[in-house]
């Protein structure tokens, strides 16, 4: 915390270190708040706020692989990467206000538009790199929403329960037994899927089957990742085609089950027996196509939360507009507007002072006004 402490050791009893923690309140201390240490080390200037959100998340980290990037940002990581993007900011923004504010200086390199777009273009890779390599931390903070979906009776449910190893759905022979979304949460090796089960996609009088059918659809936009299960004892139906048609775009892996019998599909995919709970075929793909320990690994920035990630949008969004200034040849003091506020949206992140004077930034790089 950067404060000075006083640390009691005694007896680890319950009733002995209850006493003694009375007597601390007794005579003035108080219960500390939630993440009041924390929140003190970054008021006291010991860490920053992306590590403090680090510490956060370290404590709630669900698999190896959260904890891994948690440990990055308290380290330091993020802050460092921010610290770079800031220099390179800053380089540009003083150099565009020594021009306006000392125009008569000679040995002030004169600058314009062009003369800053590759500097400016730059940084900007910087900012989509950083971003694009966080789009995953959603996946490996909170888990994979994983859907599952198919036409009645093709062994959805039975997938479930293979994947989860226990008797969630209800299984039987009678075409569309799940009417209701029924949902589970595994691990594989640390990739955590958030499953649900789908209602059988088919048309229906049925208004309470519908109403599941319509939930299915909608749930298949919002997924993460599609698992197409089609029975693979018989061949292609127009429903089946349908359901291909409509995932084609999504993240999906068509997955041919009941391989226990003679298979009458040609169709590329992973082929299962979910009767047998014979699955391998399918974790096994699952694995490779979310290789989440490879991004942390390759990378040592990432952002780890919506709040990083939304600043760092605006400011990518604000240099963007400088840069399309620029290349209209627009004057610098106009585009100088949108530097700062990528400046502004940098601090932030750090939970630095967003309207922090330039001046010391200024003067701590030109020797004007000696």
């Amino acid at each position: 915390t950067g404060e000075e402490m006083v640390e009691i050791n005694c007896h680890g009893g319950v009733y002995i270190t209850s006493q003694v923690l009375n007597v601390c309140i007794k005579n003035g201390a108080r219960m500390a708040e939630h993440g009041e240490f924390s929140k003190r080390a970054f008021l006291n200037g010991r860490i920053d706020l992306s590590q403090a959100e680090a510490i956060s998340d370290i404590i709630t980290a669900k698999n190896s692989y959260a904890t891994d990037l948690a440990l990055k940002g308290i380290t330091g990581n993020i802050s460092n990467f921010i610290e770079e993007l800031k220099e390179d900011l800053i380089q540009i923004i003083t150099q565009i206000e020594v021009n306006i504010d000392y125009p008569e200086y000679d040995d002030v390199e004169e600058l314009t538009a062009s003369s800053l777009l590759p500097r400016s273009k730059n940084l900007l890779k910087k900012l989509d790199k950083i971003l694009n390599d966080s789009k995953n931390i959603k996946l490996i903070k909170d888990g994979i929403k994983t859907v599952i979906i198919g036409r009645p009776n093709v062994g959805k449910s039975s997938l479930l329960n293979a994947l989860l190893q226990e008797e969630k759905a209800i299984v039987t022979n009678i075409a569309g037994t799940t009417r209701d979304i029924v949902e589970g949460s595994i691990s594989i090796d640390g990739i955590i899927l958030n499953m649900i089960d789908t209602a059988g996609i088919r048309k229906t009088d049925n208004i309470i089957e519908s109403m599941g059918v319509e939930k299915s659809k909608e749930l298949i936009h919002q997924a993460d990742l599609v698992l197409l299960v089609i029975d693979g004892s018989v061949k292609l139906t127009d429903e089946d085609k349908q359901l291909i048609e409509l995932t084609k775009d999504i993240t999906r892996i068509i997955v041919i089950n009941k391989t226990d019998q003679e298979i009458k599909v040609e169709l590329q995919g992973v082929n299962i027996s979910a009767k047998d709970n014979n699955i391998d075929t399918l974790v096994s793909e699952i694995k490779t196509m979310f290789e989440l320990g490879s991004i942390i690994d390759n990378n040592d920035y990432i952002l780890t939360n919506v709040r990083q990630t939304m600043l760092l949008q605006h400011a990518n969004h604000s240099l963007k507009q400088a840069i399309e200034a620029m290349e209209m040849y627009i004057p610098t003091d106009l585009i100088v507007t949108d530097l700062y506020e990528c400046w502004s949206n940098l601090k932030e992140i750090l939970g630095e002072k967003a309207k922090e004077d330039l001046l010391d930034e200024l003067f701590k790089r030109f020797c004007i006004g000696k």
